[in-house]
């Protein structure tokens, strides 16, 4: 017999604890620390809070949800999808409420969890998703092209698109603007050129990369560009204030808006990451509190809100992390950077950063997912473009519960697919209705009862039917009775022979 054990599913076979695991989560932590550090300064800046909040709340990702059951190869900190509800929520309520409402979200993720309301989160439409990620990517892209040339982004999406012009004459025309657009192109070329490289060296992030190279250039040319501000962690820190606030309806509105989406987002991302993986799946409910723990510890610390993020925990899978250490341990990283290495920070030029919120942004937007779904299905493609243009035109909150009633109704109006077909005679006519009567299609039923002539007796065939809604039951006995109960014989679904006499079951 063969003493040695074959690996039941690749590489996390490994035992938990032995010296090959240790090696691999410490790999891929130090990989996504790389990742998440340039992401969570970027997307603290265009949240328009300070940069260290961003570094706050990925260190507590690490350290505290990293620590927790739920997900093991998911990676939390803040995410870009989120910079514009806490752009609206600071410019609404101000910085000093942001740890309030972050610290609120978090409560109500916890009791979604404990509840086991997590699993519910899976039953969104996929094109409501879609549409919410491409308006969230839309806006995230309009308001970093202002910071790539210097310029402050103006409060409404709208005014954003009218200011368009100006802003290409400002950024062609200004020294800072010219110096933007030359390190954001740059940027972005690295980082499309990173991912043709072999791929040991893409272990190392094309973010890192880029980062490195242009804050070199900036720095050895003396670009006149704005750069990072970072100050102490503990400086940083804005513990909440409970001043009578919390009875506000407008603040209750954006604790349920954070607590829903960043809920919503942590768990597709689990989604997608257990397809990468082949190692223990995650359980939604745990995983929703421990988002909920992570941002309840969040708002205490006045820091921005936390989801997971899949482009940190795609980072993680690939980079052959086994365990949750690799996560915990790059949260560990995150905070000895910031606390030895703070100064480093201040060389990374905005536009730099703009440019790779710009690129998460058209990831969110993913234009050939989108092209490809309105191709496959016309009615949920636009419930994408509805979703989009309604996140674009109002808010996150108020497009994605649009774009959640138009799929309802959708969806609503595809189940009750209903058919009638009639018989005429000379003395009678014989309608048969198929499919499912509910209400949406209770005009139509109605508009073909109405066409049988006064003189006609009437053989109503109901039987065929899959599903008769209470409100199709009762409009077809009252025209019954309006008929008179010697010219209508209605047979019921799951009825046999007898037909049922319309006058006699009306009380």
């Amino acid at each position: 017999m063969n003493n040695k054990t074959e690996p039941a599913r690749g590489r996390l076979a490994i035992p938990r604890w032995s010296k090959e695991a240790i090696a691999a989560d410490l790999t891929a932590s130090l990989v996504v620390f790389l990742v998440a550090m340039p992401l969570c300064v970027g997307v603290a800046v265009a949240s328009g809070v300070p940069a260290e909040l961003g570094i706050i709340t990925g260190i507590v990702g690490g350290l505290v949800v990293g620590a927790l059951p739920g997900s093991t190869m998911q990676v939390s900190g803040p995410a870009a999808g989120l910079t514009v509800l806490v752009a609206s929520a600071v410019n609404e309520h101000g910085l000093s409420a942001l740890g309030l409402i972050v610290l609120g979200a978090g409560i109500l993720q916890v009791l979604l969890g404990l509840t086991r309301l997590g699993i519910w989160f899976r039953a969104i439409s996929p094109s409501v998703v879609k549409g919410m990620l491409t308006g969230i990517g839309l806006v995230l892209i309009l308001g970093q092209v202002y910071s790539v040339s210097g310029q402050p982004a103006p409060q409404e999406t709208v005014d954003k698109i009218l200011g368009l012009p100006q802003l290409l004459v400002d950024t062609a025309t200004t020294p800072e603007g010219q110096a933007g657009l030359l390190l954001a192109v740059g940027t972005l070329v690295v980082l499309g050129l990173w991912q043709r490289t072999p791929s040991r060296l893409r272990l190392v992030p094309a973010a890192l990369i880029a980062v490195v190279l242009m804050s070199a250039l900036a720095l050895a040319t003396g670009l006149p560009v704005s750069k990072v501000e970072v100050g102490s962690l503990v400086d940083a820190f804005n513990p909440i204030v409970l001043d009578g606030a919390l009875a506000t309806p407008a603040l209750l509105a954006s604790m349920v808006a954070f607590a829903l989406i960043a809920s919503a987002e942590s768990l597709f991302s689990a989604v997608a990451v257990d397809q990468l993986h082949e190692g223990p799946k995650t359980d939604y409910n745990k995983e929703l509190v421990a988002q909920g723990v992570g941002n309840a510890v969040c708002g205490l610390l006045g820091a921005l809100p936390m989801t997971a993020v899949i482009v940190r925990s795609a980072a993680n899978v690939r980079a052959g992390a086994r365990t949750k250490m690799a996560r915990v341990l790059h949260g560990v990283w995150l905070l000895l950077f910031v606390a030895l290495l703070p100064g480093v920070l201040g060389f990374i030029p905005l536009a730099v950063l703009a440019a790779l919120l710009i690129e998460a942004g058209w990831k969110l937007l993913n234009p050939r997912e989108a092209v490809a779904l309105l191709r496959q299905s016309r009615s949920e493609g636009l419930v994408l473009v509805f979703t989009a243009g309604m996140i674009v035109g109002t808010d996150l909150l108020v497009g994605t519960l649009a774009g959640l009633a138009v799929a309802v109704l959708k969806t609503a109006v595809e189940v009750s697919r209903f058919s009638v077909e009639a018989e005429h005679h000379d003395d009678h006519v014989r309608i048969a209705f198929n499919g499912n009567a509910t209400f949406l299609r209770l005009p139509r039923l109605l508009e073909h009862l109405e066409r049988v002539p006064e003189h006609k007796h009437v053989h109503l065939d109901m039987r065929p039917l899959r599903y008769l809604d209470q409100a199709c039951h009762q409009a077809v006995h009252q025209w019954a009775q309006q008929r008179g109960d010697d010219k209508v014989e209605i047979a019921l679904p799951g009825q046999a022979e007898q037909p049922e006499r319309p006058v006699a079951s009306v009380g």
